[in-house]
């Protein structure tokens, strides 16, 4: 059995989950990978095995169903010695709430807020017993907005955010950590999966590597930092806007958002 930490990340495969692995894998961390495509996940087990010699556990699993949720809860309570839980996987779609596929929105709320909420309360008791280790969640600045035309995302990420900040409440003293990590435009498949080039639509000053991103979470997380984690300057001037303006602006700021997001 290796003595190295476990970690275990979903939506692998891509953007900030890959990063994720990508990072942990190099300092040192066993991994389960979590995700739907399989070819993709046996790939990035097969490079990061090969360049790190640790362990790369891939599983796939459809965290927007019941039964993939379910599954990924018994590999969490087949493995207590798991130190870091990952909650990565997500989605965005575009267009109204009444306009947009509604069986879409109702994977999003499952998967950004039931999967989220399961598998950390599988994670817990193994972590709490050990008296160390993490819960990470990606939530996204979006969760500090109320965006028309992603209504779901805003709301979802918002849940995401608190349901970190509490919890880190109830952890204080245990020595287990809860992080909300809320980034803003990041390098990834995330908009292409959407269906536009929101490269195209936004300044480039205003997207950030997913390896920046990533560092950021686990080095605040490593020190002990805040639960709510932004990276980059402008997104916290982002933030402290959205939280100091008079409503009217920080409305003006979610229909830029919206524009922003197509």
């Amino acid at each position: 059995m290796s003595d190295r930490p476990l970690a275990l990340v979903t939506g692998a495969t891509a953007g900030i989950g890959a990063e994720y692995c990508r990072q942990l894998a190099a300092g040192g961390h066993d991994l389960i990978g979590v995700a739907r495509d399989g070819v993709r996940l046996q790939a990035m087990a097969e490079e990061l095995r090969a360049r790190h010699g640790i362990t790369f556990t891939p599983l796939v699993a459809d965290l927007s169903a019941d039964d993939g949720i379910a599954a990924v809860e018994r590999a969490i309570a087949e493995r207590p010695a798991l130190s870091l839980l990952v909650n990565n996987a997500g989605f965005g779609t575009t267009g109204t709430l009444v306009s947009s596929d509604p069986a879409a929105q109702r994977r999003m709320l499952v998967l950004h807020v039931d999967a989220v909420h399961r598998l950390t309360r599988a994670a817990l008791p193994g972590l709490l017993h050990r008296r160390a280790g993490g819960v990470i969640t990606v939530a996204s600045v979006a969760s500090f907005l109320a965006a028309g035309g992603n209504v779901n995302y805003c709301a979802t990420k918002t849940w995401q955010r608190v349901y970190m900040m509490g919890l880190a409440v109830e952890l204080k003293g245990t020595g287990v950590r809860a992080q909300a990590l809320c980034p803003g435009f990041t390098s990834t498949e995330f908009h292409d999966r959407m269906g536009f080039d929101q490269r195209g639509r936004t300044p480039a000053w205003m997207w950030m590597p997913a390896a920046d991103v990533v560092r950021t979470s686990l080095d605040t997380l490593a020190r002990g930092g805040p639960v709510v984690v932004i990276p980059g300057a402008v997104y916290k001037t982002l933030v402290f806007l959205a939280r100091h303006l008079p409503l009217w602006l920080v409305e003006r700021l979610s229909r830029t958002y919206r524009r922003d997001r197509g």
